[in-house]
């Protein structure tokens, strides 16, 4: 049983405590003066908060099961070990069902990329904006125009091309020609140690 459930439950009983005590409180009272104005108030205040316990118990479960169970959690990050790509070469890897190209990327490669000018790119974007070490590109492996898987090493800017429609990207990732409206997105990663990239 998952911890939300046991704090439901001890909340219940807690209020049912609550009202068996209250109620014997107001018995007495009653009793002693005869009125039945306050029974009649305590039984309205019974069923209401009773109603409300029933409601929220028949709601809480409903609501939990939107969460989001172990295997998706377990998904959503994805460890990878860089320690075996040389330099000038390229993984892919899945993360959340979709390819991540991993670059290490060449010191003619990162002066090219960190040299080009802002006002040639479709989506002006700056190469050190893109990298956390200019070493590692990490990007989505998914055009940005259909969703396609673009081809590594080719185009007319050697460094992906779509081969679905025509959209060429730099050596950065950076859309250059073609449909493409945006450059390949950067998901969140981060470098766990020298070797380990973590993505996610």
């Amino acid at each position: 049983m998952s911890s939300s459930y046991l704090i439901l439950t001890t909340i219940i009983i807690f209020l049912l405590i609550f009202l068996y005590i209250s109620w014997i409180f107001i018995s007495n009272e009653i009793e002693n003066k005869k009125e039945t104005g306050e029974r009649r108030d305590f039984l309205y205040t019974a069923s209401y908060a009773l109603g409300a316990v029933g409601l929220g118990a028949a709601v809480w479960p409903l609501v939990d099961q939107m969460n989001p169970d172990a295997s998706v959690k377990a998904l959503s990050t994805t460890e990878v070990d860089i320690s075996n790509i040389d330099v000038g070469k390229s993984i892919t890897v899945l993360w959340r069902g979709k390819p991540v190209f991993i670059r290490r990327r060449t010191q003619e490669e990162i002066i090219e990329s960190q040299n080009t000018k802002l006002t040639e790119l479709k989506d002006p974007q700056k190469d050190q904006d893109r990298v956390k070490k200019p070493e590692w590109l990490v990007m989505l492996g998914v055009c940005t125009h259909l969703g396609c898987v673009p081809l590594g090493g080719k185009g007319d800017y050697k460094g992906w091309f779509c081969p679905c429609h025509g959209s060429h990207y730099d050596k950065s990732g950076r859309i250059r020609k073609g449909p493409a409206p945006t450059n390949l997105p950067i998901p969140k990663y981060e470098f766990v140690d020298n070797n380990t990239i973590k993505i996610g």
